[in-house]
């Protein structure tokens, strides 16, 4: 008989009723207490059984243990850690609001959580700033950013100064996938990259990824930047801004029905341009935002959310040239819970890029942009504390709008002239698995699926051999190819498809109670390009679908990292290696015109790119002083080979240098407390010269002066450096009722560093001797701004 019932048990027929071994789940969520807002990255730990959970982008959590009595640790940066003791006899719903704690609001903390947990957890290359931090970093004209913050971490650069966008491990900005409350921004920069799109202020989370990417993000080969707009104050109404030399912001939150439901609604615009007429002069250069979000408790289980951004720039030379562009984003999003152990997510998202280019010299206006419309569903399941899965699909539609070209008065000798629209559907499913084997091995594990469809066009041009692009053999040059005829499809027929399977894989293992290692692996694919040959994204440049003429890029990256934490947490130590190949990375041909062009695929090519490097992150966590110190040695290079024998493809077929690839990326980041009314802030940066093309010699033909190149990106700027300080003074510090405020006072630049954003070449108009220009943006630039909260 006794045999009998272990055999029943070891295949689950039969349920002995023993109370060690039942099993009870304890979820709810984890809010702020002053504003109930809820708290993404919180650690909750159960000391005696070594476990715990963390709760995910709405504040959830879910943990399921046997019965008995266990003592719960809710802890997070910057609030006090609570400890409560409970009795699981059945499933409890239990949600926590926790303090913030004055002694610790300011700590600088970039990955998700420096708790021992994380050393176990298998996610790898990821980094978050916290707002706080962001505000703290020193930045030209004062203004808080944080596009120029991330750009701080290990693996990551910009394109130089004044230049938008950024670069993660050697890739291209149009590889980042730039998500605000899930919905696409294509375009992060105010004024050509002067300032980022988002207000800090309105910032709940920011973490950037940059491998071993989960299997729910898909589109980009790069990165993945994901940021979270606050919910608004669901207790009482609060006011906060702050007013700067250029740019002023203000964000008001408040609640609709107390701890029910609450708006959060927030504006910035930079002012400038109203003190240039003062100095004669008659150009404009400014930017406006406005962001919002509005959030309702249904009941217990329902949550519904509204959240939306909308910018624009404005930049004008007198009456001649006049550029509009901005993003407008949509996303209405409903939380469900189905049960203790299953959380969902719908959201329905509208994302819009707009361009508007004005030329009135030549009575010329040209209007380009992107729409696109997303459905999601995402359901994450508490299997048990050692599984969890994360599964769902998502699909989005596209339109084109490459440009419509109209004149801007009815006497102009323009003609009005469109470019083809194109249109696209892409579709993903996606699993994502987190598996506890033991104490000491851990492993995440997913597999996306994803599809593209390129949807029917009102033309499309046909080419010999599907060939857009020729090779003279006669000049060694790629030329633009004839179509030898069009084709017309309805909007329902699909021009092309492609599918990709992209499995990904992470695993940790814990050496020590305070170290481990971890290894990823990811496949990533790209079905929107870029079209851009400047070394950073313009508004001027426009995205392309993949089609019969332009494949999907595809990525595999690997990664290996060591992770260890010092003196109970105070400080750690990443160290991760990476490498990884891209498949048809588009090139360009030389002398490739973008602009206007209704034929892309006639001066483009497909190539390949690798990028490989070494990441260190030293980090100082506690004490008055806290900072980090990021050093990265990386290589990116691209290649694109002939397509047969007798070309010579670009580069003659070689590696070269990326735009985007820095040897060397040193970036130090520390804050000291120098008492409780002054802290002083400050960063150094160190990067290799920007890979560039110069010419070597000249030669004259029929009395024109022409001259010669290097092979592609083999030259390259000085080396960029500078240092930037800042002190914040706090008049009341202890002051937390009414009015609360500090103020900034900063110094970009400090040794006035004429860092080089490109050099031009040409002849002396009186000694008549060539010679190199070298253009800098910032020389040292003091700021100050004053911030209050009431």
């Amino acid at each position: 008989m006794k045999n009998l019932m272990w055999f029943l048990m070891l295949f689950g027929v039969c349920n002995i009723s023993l109370n060690a071994q039942e099993k009870f789940t304890i979820s709810g969520v984890v809010s702020e207490e002053k504003s109930n807002e809820t708290l993404i990255g919180v650690n909750i730990v159960i000391p005696q059984l070594q476990t715990g959970a963390i709760t995910n982008e709405y504040g959830f959590y879910s943990i399921t243990l046997p019965q008995g009595t266990y003592n719960l640790v809710i802890s997070y940066l910057g609030f006090k850690t609570i400890t409560e003791t409970i009795t699981l006899t059945e499933n409890i719903n239990k949600s926590f609001s926790l303090t913030e704690s004055t002694e610790s609001l300011d700590e600088v903390i970039i990955t998700e959580n420096i708790e021992k947990l994380d050393i176990k957890v298998p996610q790898m290359s990821v980094n978050k700033l916290t707002t706080s931090t962001i505000k703290d970093i020193p930045v030209v004209l004062g203004e808080s950013d944080i596009i120029k913050a991330i750009t701080l971490l290990p693996g990551v650069t910009n394109a130089g100064e004044g230049a938008s966008g950024f670069n993660v491990r050697g890739g291209a900005a149009d590889q980042n996938l730039i998500l605000l409350d899930e919905a696409t921004i294509f375009n992060s920069s105010h004024l050509f990259g002067f300032f980022s799109v988002f207000n800090p202020d309105a910032i709940k989370d920011l973490r950037l990824y940059k491998g071993g990417i989960p299997a729910r993000y898909g589109g980009r080969v790069s990165s993945v930047l994901d940021i979270y707009q606050k919910e608004g104050n669901s207790n009482d109404f609060h006011v906060n801004g702050g007013i700067g030399i250029v740019s002023s912001r203000l964000l008001a939150e408040g609640p609709i029905k107390r701890e029910k439901g609450s708006f959060l609604l927030g504006g910035r615009s930079s002012y400038a341009h109203l003190f240039l007429p003062l100095f004669d002069i008659d150009n404009i250069a400014y930017f406006y935002d406005l962001n919002t979000k509005l959030s309702y408790k249904l009941n217990n289980r329902n949550n519904i959310y509204l959240s939306g951004y909308f910018g624009r720039d404005v930049f004008r030379i007198q009456d001649s040239f006049e550029n509009t562009y901005g993003n407008s984003v949509l996303n209405f999003r409903w939380n469900h819970l189905f049960s203790d152990k299953l959380f969902s997510n719908l959201s329905l998202i509208y994302s819009d890029y707009y361009y508007d280019l004005k030329l009135n010299f030549v009575e010329f206006d040209w209007i380009s942009g992107i729409q696109n419309f997303n459905i999601k569903y995402d359901l994450k399941h508490y299997l048990s504390n050692t599984i969890k899965l994360q599964y769902g699909l998502n699909s989005i539609y596209y339109k084109f709008n490459p440009g419509d070209i109209k004149p801007t008065v009815e006497t102009s000798g323009i003609n009005p002239f469109k470019l083809t629209d194109k249109y696209a559907f892409e579709n993903a499913i996606y699993i994502d698995t987190e598996h506890k084997i033991s104490d000491k091995l851990a492993l995440s594990y997913g597999l996306r699926f994803s599809t593209f469809q390129r949807l029917g066009q009102d033309e499309l041009n046909i080419y010999e051999n599907d060939q857009a692009v020729v090779f003279n053999n006669d000049f060694q040059i790629y030329e633009k190819a004839d179509p030898i005829d069009t084709q017309t499809f309805k909007r329902s027929d699909v021009i092309q498809s492609f599918f990709n399977l992209e499995p990904r894989a992470s695993i940790a293992y814990q050496l020590k109670e305070n170290s481990s290692i971890k290894m990823s692996y990811n496949r990533m694919s790209q079905y929107l390009h870029l079209l851009s040959n400047t070394n950073s994204p313009t508004p001027l440049d426009v995205w392309a679908p993949s089609g019969k003429y332009i494949k999907p890029q595809l990525l595999d990256q690997f990664a290996v990292g060591y992770f260890k934490n010092f003196d109970s947490n105070s400080y750690s130590l990443e160290v991760e290696s990476f490498y990884k190949t891209i498949k048809n990375r588009i090139d360009y041909i030389d002398g490739a015109d973008l602009i206007a062009n209704n034929a892309i695929e006639q001066v483009i090519l497909n190539g390949k790119a690798r990028a490989y490097g070494l990441e260190l992150l030293l980090r100082k966590n506690e004490g008055r002083f806290k900072g980090w110190l990021a050093y990265t040695l990386s290589k990116s290079e691209q290649q694109t080979k002939g397509r047969t024998p007798s070309e010579i493809g670009i580069n003659n077929g070689n590696w070269y240098n990326t735009p985007f690839d820095k040897t060397h990326d040193i970036s130090f980041t520390g804050s000291y407390n120098w008492s409780d009314k002054w802290k002083i802030n400050a960063n150094f940066l160190f990067q290799t010269g920007q890979p560039g093309t110069f010419p070597n010699a000249q030669y004259e033909y029929n009395g024109i002066i022409i001259p010669s190149f290097n092979n592609r990106n083999s030259d390259r700027l000085p080396a960029y450096n500078r240092l930037d300080i800042a002190l914040n003074y706090t008049p009341k510090p202890n002051k937390n009722k009414g009015l609360e405020s500090y103020w900034v006072f900063g110094i970009y630049n400090i040794y006035n560093r004429r860092n080089a954003a490109s050099i031009n070449f040409g002849q002396n108009n009186e000694t008549g001797l060539n010679e190199a220009t070298r253009l800098s943006i910032f020389g040292i630039v003091p700021s100050i701004s004053y911030n209050f909260k009431l």
